[in-house]
């Protein structure tokens, strides 16, 4: 199915919990790679608790099908989902991991093959330019606005081509990271404290905006307990070392805690002090729906859902901030992307030996 050198061989690994999105994606895969440059091996690696289906029953398509293997993730998350798949893969030279949200172009194909063939030696990964489309018609939504971010995140996995030494040479990604967020940006500071180098790439992949519920906003600040365990791992300048957003917990927690001082101060009877925190909590609480009200297309559904989200994100923020103080206190760090070592057994045969928390 290919014809490119032996360094340019690759293998696409998809984490996937088989949405509806798997066939858009395989079938625009399919496409971007009919004229060669195709894939060794094509993994998809399912992360739901039911046993692995046949890649037939996935809609892959056709053509992939010769080359599509299928295995149960275990329901482990992405980072060990992704540490499988490569180990399944095979031994070629790169592994591309592709979300099974986005939609590789046309000439994915093409351009993946001049990313890899121009790819520096030290280069351990080369990133895709991710596009995502938002409404001409209107302004986008605060999930629509996140969503966004994807295209000028530094290190996204959504489309990364991972050369496989770098890989084995920092053991993969830190199954520590139980969702799809900052598992990325540790194995990309790891891999720049080893000496290695990460590039961007020509090819283009377009990721559409999910739908989501109007409670998406207060799940995914999950999140927070992920950022405690980076500031484990890499120290409190890791924010700027990987040019991630800081967000708003500082606020979060000051706004949850003029909340519970009100209360407090009521329960006391400390009348004026309870008004005061309250006060607080109110101001700071209209000010958080405000700044996400303002950009957005500011219909009834939308502002009725920003402001009582406004409230909720906070404590929960904070919840989370707190969950990860307790879980992650003993978390110790991987260290730097180790040289490779020409004599040692192969690390993606077997699983992954991980530091515990």
């Amino acid at each position: 199915m290919t014809h490119e050198p032996e360094t340019e061989r690759y293998a696409v690994v998809v984490p996937t919990l088989g949405r509806p999105s798997l066939g858009v994606c395989l079938e625009a895969l399919a496409a971007a790679t009919a004229q060669g440059s195709g894939p060794t091996a094509v993994v998809l690696v399912h992360d739901r608790p039911e046993t692995a289906p046949e890649p037939a029953a996935l809609g892959v398509p056709r053509a992939l099908l010769p080359v599509t293997t299928v295995v149960a993730g275990g329901c482990r998350g992405p980072a060990a989902a992704r540490n499988l798949g490569a180990r399944v893969a095979g031994r070629v030279p790169w592994i591309v991991f592709l979300d099974d949200d986005v939609v590789p172009g046309p000439t994915w194909g093409r351009d993946l093959a001049r990313d890899l063939a121009t790819a520096a030696p030290d280069a351990a990964a080369v990133t895709a330019r991710i596009d995502v489309p938002l409404p001409s018609e209107r302004r986008p939504t605060d999930w629509e606005r996140t969503t966004a971010g994807l295209s000028t995140a530094r290190w996204i996995t959504a489309d990364m081509a991972f050369r496989r030494e770098a890989l084995e040479a920092a053991d993969g990604f830190d199954e520590r990271f139980p969702r799809a967020f900052r598992e990325d940006a540790d194995l990309a500071l790891r891999l720049l404290d080893g000496g290695w180098t990460l590039a961007t790439g020509s090819r283009r992949t377009t990721h559409p905006v999910r739908p989501a519920d109007r409670w998406v906003s207060v799940r995914v600040q999950a999140g927070n307990a992920d950022d405690v365990l980076m500031n484990r791992l890499h120290g409190s300048d890791w924010w700027g070392r990987a040019a991630a957003p800081r967000g708003r917990l500082r606020r979060h927690v000051a706004v949850t805690a003029a909340a519970v001082a009100a209360v407090g101060c009521a329960l006391s009877g400390r009348s004026r002090a309870a008004a005061v925190c309250a006060a607080g909590w109110l101001a700071g609480t209209a000010e958080f729906a405000v700044a996400r009200i303002a950009p957005g297309p500011r219909t009834r559904t939308e502002t009725t859902t920003m402001v009582v989200t406004s409230a909720l994100i906070p404590p929960v923020a904070t919840w989370h901030w707190l969950r990860g103080q307790a879980a992650h206190r003993t978390a110790r760090p991987l260290g730097p992307a180790r040289p490779p070592r020409g004599d040692a057994a192969d690390p993606w045969q077997t699983p992954h030996e991980r530091v515990q928390t």
